[in-house]
């Protein structure tokens, strides 16, 4: 367990590291609306735009599996201090990229300097009472929701009228200055596990082997944010065609439809108090699968489209908070190791929901990227209503 050199999580520090959180998850997807931009640029095929996306995911899973961790042994604000200085060194690298290599090269280690975010759930977590945690979760994964969400819109808005390079030059800026806030308020902490850095990697599995609701949050959270990504990363390629013929900074706007998500997650932390957390995933996977049926109707029409968005992102993040909850209960005194392990399933979901939607839609369309959505979410279902546990 983590002891906290502090008084107990104020309201404006709250705020900070919720901010934080925001601001560091929107790094992992500034590229998505930008990939035409960027495959135009640098002179590539389609059949490869989808490792640009998928990069930093892969960089966000290993980051999880090999950093977060850290938190149970070391004093976070060290480790948020060094990740922050790699994520700031990254995005100038995306910036100045002359080719897809470097590109997603300097990519992937966006990614790992995104890790702050997985070092600042658990930290908000053990400095919340009993009384106050799932509040404080729900803050905190609303600054990771509206992170995502507002992303697109930001690089969008950005890339239309500066270029694509900009908008990692900005998030470069913005990285610096939420890495100077970071080290000025947040607390130390004093890790009371003792592990060597290979046991501590070792742990892992065995909260995976004896933890059968970790098991199951981690598989669902991956299925359901695969199809998430699926979506998102291949959305603007979809609009940019015809009939909608959308530009750059318009798909960026898309973010705004998928803001409803901020809701969701408000909603759903509510309401796992109330009447449980498996309820209320149960509902809100249902609206991502039926989100992909709106989504194939919508294929020609804006307004249809829009609509299935934003009962994707009221699933998803309808789901994220109360199962981000459950694991948080697994064990206390592994409350970094447990995340780590949700969170690699998570974004290995998110990897590969990226790199397939791609390839699904440059070979079979719209119509069979809405199938391979739906088809993720019904397992994703399925499995879920197949469990016993809370």
């Amino acid at each position: 367990m983590n002891t906290i050199e502090t008084k107990p999580l104020s309201n404006k520090l709250l705020f900070i590291m919720a901010t934080a959180i925001a601001a560091t998850a929107a790094n992992l997807y500034y590229n998505q609306p930008l990939i035409p931009s960027i495959g135009e640029s640098l002179g590539l095929s389609e059949s490869v735009l989808g490792f640009i996306p998928s990069a930093s995911q892969i960089g966000y899973a290993m980051a999880i599996f090999f950093i977060s961790p850290l938190g149970d042994v070391m004093n976070r604000k060290t480790v948020i201090r060094n990740l922050s200085i790699t994520l700031v060194i990254a995005l100038l690298g995306v910036y100045f990229a002359p080719n897809f290599g470097i590109l997603v090269a300097a990519t992937f280690v966006v990614g790992l300097g995104a890790n702050i975010t997985q070092q600042l759930l658990p930290l908000g977590s053990s400095l919340a009472t009993p009384e106050n945690k799932g509040k404080v979760v729900a803050t905190l994964m609303t600054g990771l929701t509206t992170g995502i969400l507002l992303s697109r819109t930001i690089s969008g808005f950005i890339a239309e009228h500066f270029g694509w390079r900009s908008v990692f030059l900005t998030a470069a800026v913005v990285a610096a200055i939420i890495g100077v806030m970071l080290h000025v308020y947040l607390p130390s902490n004093k890790p009371t596990a003792k592990l060597k850095y290979n046991q501590l990697l070792a742990s892992m599995f065995t909260l995976v082997k004896t933890k059968p609701l970790l098991r199951e949050a981690a598989f669902v959270g991956a299925l359901w944010f695969a199809a998430f990504n699926a979506m998102w990363a291949t959305i603007a390629i979809h609009v940019m065609e015809e009939p909608f013929s959308l530009s750059v900074q318009q798909v960026g706007l898309l973010g705004f439809v998928g803001a409803a998500g901020i809701f969701g997650a408000k909603i759903a932390g509510k309401w796992a108090d109330k009447i449980g957390a498996r309820k209320v995933m149960t509902v809100s996977i249902s609206l991502v699968l039926v989100s992909f049926v709106v989504l194939a109707l919508g294929q020609n029409n804006m307004v249809v489209l829009c609509i299935g968005i934003v009962l994707l992102d009221l699933g998803v993040f309808g789901s994220q908070i109360p199962n981000q909850v459950r694991v948080f209960s697994v064990d206390v005194n592994a409350q970094s190791r447990a995340n780590a392990i949700y969170m690699l399933f998570y974004y290995i979901g998110a990897s590969a929901g990226s790199a397939l939607g791609v390839s699904v839609i440059s070979k079979f369309g719209w119509t069979g990227l809405t199938i391979f959505g739906f088809a993720l979410a019904a397992i994703a279902l399925l499995f879920h209503i197949s469990r016993k546990s809370k």
